[in-house]
């Protein structure tokens, strides 16, 4: 039986602005009490796209109704921000619904750095959405006004995106360890975790996000998980998507996954850093397992009743 389990939280699951996110994460800690009672050992983290850019959103407006007094926050301190607020939802609602159960399981989450490479050519190239979907008239103002790039982000609307570095270290590793080892339930390295340079002992913020799903396999990686679970806006991961030849993928080796990237199947800002953190993670140790599947299916993922399972 599976044991120890990274769960890599989807936007889906935490809503797009405050009110929707309380909402949210009440529905959210149901299914992850679910595998707690089960008696999976349950490791969170989660996305922070729209929360980040509306923070950002908002720092740069307040610094621009007075500069001298309110000066520009870094977006790693925007991270940072929605790292601990996202955190502080997430551990009461969990605690909460454990409590309801009758679970006496402690539940805290850990402010997370995480070391990048400043010369990874992420910071060349944005490419990580975050922030709200604009229709094309807002973003090209935007885009204008602020000097920001934008995409369009998978036939939903048009988004800002920033650099997304690959992550190289968790800084606070030994601290999330020693607490999942004391039998706490541990959220860490939301949004990616706070991008940090190390120069000697020094860390220092950098205007990045890293994607959420390539830290989670680190994460998973160094807690020597069992099993990564990927969960999105989707049941089962598919190629051809949105076709008349639409396949749904249930039980799938890393080749097989590694082709179907390779032909161009899955979209490179959505779908595409799932399945390569999906594939790095099954083939870090024999054995190791990535699920990708829905929120509410995640406790019949690890059964293999539905999802799709990548291993070697």
């Amino acid at each position: 039986m599976v044991k120890r389990v990274v769960v890599a939280l989807g936007g889906n699951a935490l809503g797009n602005n405050l009110t929707e996110q309380m909402t949210a994460v009440k529905e959210t800690s149901k299914a992850i009490a679910d595998l707690i009672e089960a008696g999976y050992e349950v490791i969170l983290s989660h996305g922070n796209g729209p929360q980040v850019g509306m923070i950002q959103l908002a720092m740069e407006e307040l610094s621009l109704s007075d500069p001298s007094k309110y000066p520009t926050i870094p977006l790693s301190v925007c991270v940072a921000m929605s790292q601990s607020y996202i955190g502080y939802d997430l551990q009461n609602a969990l605690r909460e619904e454990l409590l309801s159960r009758k679970l006496e399981q402690p539940v805290g989450t850990v402010i997370t750095q995480v070391a990048v490479d400043p010369k990874d050519p992420a910071f060349e190239y944005p490419a990580k959405p975050i922030g709200r979907f604009m229709t094309k008239e807002e973003a090209d103002a935007l885009v204008k006004e602020k000097q920001i790039t934008v995409v369009e982000d998978s036939g939903r609307g048009y988004r800002q995106v920033v650099a997304s570095p690959k992550p190289k270290e968790i800084i606070e590793i030994q601290t999330i360890t020693s607490l999942i080892n004391a039998g706490q339930t541990v959220i860490a390295c939301g949004g990616g975790g706070i991008p940090v340079v190390k120069n000697g002992n020094h860390l220092s913020g950098a205007a990045a996000v890293i994607d959420k799903d390539f830290c989670s396999e680190l994460l998973a990686e160094l807690v020597d998980a069992d099993l990564l679970i990927i969960l999105t806006a989707v049941e089962k991961v598919c190629i051809d998507f949105g076709k008349s030849t639409q396949k749904e993928l249930s039980e799938v080796s890393t080749a097989e996954m590694r082709k179907h990237a390779a032909d161009g199947q899955f979209a490179p800002g959505s779908m595409l850093p799932k399945v390569e953190a999906a594939i790095q993670f099954a083939e870090s140790k024999p054995g190791r397992k990535t699920l990708i599947t829905l929120l509410e299916k995640a406790k019949d993922g690890i059964v293999g009743k539905t999802g799709t399972i990548i291993e070697q």
